[in-house]
């Protein structure tokens, strides 16, 4: 594909989706009408990572680089800084009050009292070995006046917030870190993927209405709940397609790669709604006759790791309080969402409505179709996320000059005196290097 023309101050941004399967690297920009383009789409196989956690990083960092190197290809753009998405089972979220009085003489709300709010947010106290990733403010209270969205310009002399505080382990964050580094690039900011998601295929709509989104990845499942256009709950489910792919390893007595090859080709998440039984042939390992299995048998050993999947779904969505409030009911991306009559199975264990998100709705032109899959839903909210950060100029160079990112410089979105979640991260990287005299090409 030709390169599109670049403006030398048009804002291109690039979202990294380490997964546990796949690493995604996409290359997008803003229209003049408010819809992505996608100039670039790169993929590679992820073996250095599980559950998405980094366990590898030299495996890591050389698909990081192919996904990369596939997406400049397509782009003409040179990568030099991206946005990543970080998941896992060590990510965890917590509601939490804050509370602060008013200094000004008028006793009338500023954005400095607001920001003072969040700002302190940061400081409170985690579990050792974590750190805060994001800070999500729900609603306010001025004085005795609850439920307030936008507090500023009102009078009061008390205002207090109610947060949703993400927090991770900081290895798994220094590892990711790690990786991209190494692979010759600047990480301009951590995004916690469930977000990503969700600004690729909830509509303001449902976020108003109330929705669940099940990201099914293929070492975890993440979940996050909306309403009144706020983020109300987030878990991580250490399950995902890779367990279902060894099930059918186990179950059908195949190899792995036969396994994945016979999920993606022939399975289904419903095994009542397989009508024609085909029976399959797997070829056997040398010398040995080929295997012979059955599409309904295939789906009833879908079905039942699938199933379970959608319980914990179910309870963590139970545990949030908001599981009369999903007007939009439940949408479900990622990967494992691709499955046959995946839509059927969700409804049938939650008994709520359903239906599959894609990321088409935001995308105008380019590679439209490479992307407009399930499966391309993190990486693509990881440039919509980014190209919304209102510090980054640009993220990438179409020229032979490099140019200046000042959301590099300030660590992401946050901006103020706080060290950012990501500047302790490189922080932290630095003083590695240094103490240990590691040099990074």
């Amino acid at each position: 594909m030709a390169s599109e023309s670049i403006s030398p101050n048009e804002k291109i941004v690039v979202g990294l989706d380490i997964g546990t399967t796949k690493i995604c690297a996409i290359v997008g920009k803003r229209n003049e009408y408010g819809k992505i383009n996608i100039l670039g789409v790169g993929k590679s196989h992820s073996d250095g990572v599980s559950r998405g956690v980094v366990v590898n990083i030299d495996k890591t960092v050389q698909a990081i680089r192919e996904a990369v190197a596939e997406a400049e290809k397509h782009s003409g753009i040179k990568v030099e800084v991206v946005h990543v998405g970080i998941a896992g089972e060590h990510v965890r979220s917590m509601q939490h009050k804050g509370i602060i009085t008013l200094n000004n003489p008028d006793f009338e709300i500023t954005q400095d009292d607001v920001n003072r709010l969040h700002e302190d947010m940061f400081k409170i106290a985690t579990q050792p070995g974590t750190e805060i990733i994001h800070v999500l403010p729900q609603e306010y209270t001025a004085d005795a006046q609850a439920g307030i969205i936008d507090p500023v310009g009102m009078s009061g002399v008390r205002l207090e917030g109610n947060f949703h505080i993400v927090t991770g382990h900081t290895t798994a964050a220094n590892n990711i870190y790690k990786c991209v580094v190494r692979a010759g690039l600047e990480v301009a900011e951590l995004i916690l993927e469930p977000l990503a998601s969700s600004s690729a295929v909830l509509t303001p709509e449902e976020k108003e209405a109330g929705v669940c989104l099940v990201d099914i990845g293929g070492g975890t499942t993440d979940i996050a709940v909306f309403e009144n256009n706020i983020i109300r709950h987030t878990a991580v489910i250490p399950f995902g397609g890779n367990i279902v792919t060894e099930d059918i390893k186990h179950g059908c007595k195949v190899m792995k790669r036969h396994a994945e090859l016979l999920k993606i080709q022939y399975g289904s998440a419903l095994a009542d709604a397989v009508t024609d039984d085909v029976v399959i042939a797997i070829p056997g390992p040398r010398d040995r006759p080929a295997k012979e299995i059955h599409k309904r048998m295939l789906a009833r050993i879908i079905q039942s790791r699938m199933e379970e999947i959608m319980e914990f779904v179910l309870a963590e969505i139970k545990n949030s309080g908001y599981e009369d409030k999903l007007v939009a009911g439940i949408v479900v991306t990622g990967g494992g969402a691709q499955l046959q009559h995946m839509k059927q199975c969700v409804e049938y264990v939650t008994g709520i409505d359903t239906r599959i998100g894609l990321p088409g709705e935001h995308l105008a032109s380019g590679l439209v179709d490479e992307v407009n899959f399930p499966m391309y839903a993190t990486g693509t909210g990881l440039v919509i996320m980014g190209l919304e950060s209102p510090e980054v100029t640009t993220t990438a160079r179409a020229s032979g000059h490099k140019e200046y990112s000042p959301q590099y410089a300030t660590g992401g979105r946050h901006s103020g005196p706080r060290i950012s979640f990501i500047d302790k991260v490189k922080t932290w990287f630095e003083s590695t290097l240094t103490n240990t005299g590691e040099f990074i090409e």
